[in-house]
């Protein structure tokens, strides 16, 4: 009997579209240490259809823009001027993630520091315009010491 949950698919996905996904293929993997596991190019054209990454054994798939399939309107972050998503990973290095991922061409929208929740937390964007956050957890907080911390925090006019 086939599984309908594919072993190793379980959860969210994360489904990007970059252009050109080929190129976002070797960025992830300079930038995050990505595996590919497999790409699907389109029969017509060299864009890729599919593509599916691994990032500490944890799924994302990757598609080029094809607008012509979505009503003619392009669906990268740059096209429609930017992303509410954000991708977190917790890792043990925050400031190191950050650096890493600037040096394979990121832009780091925010320099990793100390946060009021108890985590170090940083975020990058990505050349294809995909925000991804970074994290180290470095103390365990109570809901009550978050929010004496963030109402200090915010007392001194940040973030």
């Amino acid at each position: 009997m086939t599984n309908p949950i594919p072993q190793g698919h379980e959860g969210l996905i994360p489904h990007l579209v970059c252009s050109p996904c080929a190129d976002a293929i070797e960025f992830y993997r300079k930038a995050f240490g990505a595996e590919e596991v497999c790409r699907m190019a389109s029969p017509n054209d060299p864009r890729l259809m599919h593509a599916e990454m691994k990032i500490d054994g944890k799924t994302f798939y990757l598609a080029d823009d094809f607008p012509e399939y979505c009503g003619g309107r392009s669906r990268t972050p740059a096209m429609l001027g930017g992303t509410p998503v954000s991708i977190h990973q917790y890792v043990a290095d925050c400031d190191a993630a950050i650096d890493r991922a600037a040096k394979a061409g990121a832009t780091v929208t925010m320099p990793a520091t100390d946060m009021f929740w108890g985590d170090r937390y940083g975020q990058v964007v990505d050349p294809f315009g995909h925000l991804w956050a970074f994290a180290t957890h470095q103390r365990d907080m109570t809901e009550e010491q978050m929010q004496k911390a963030a109402e200090a925090m915010f007392a001194q006019g940040a973030p």
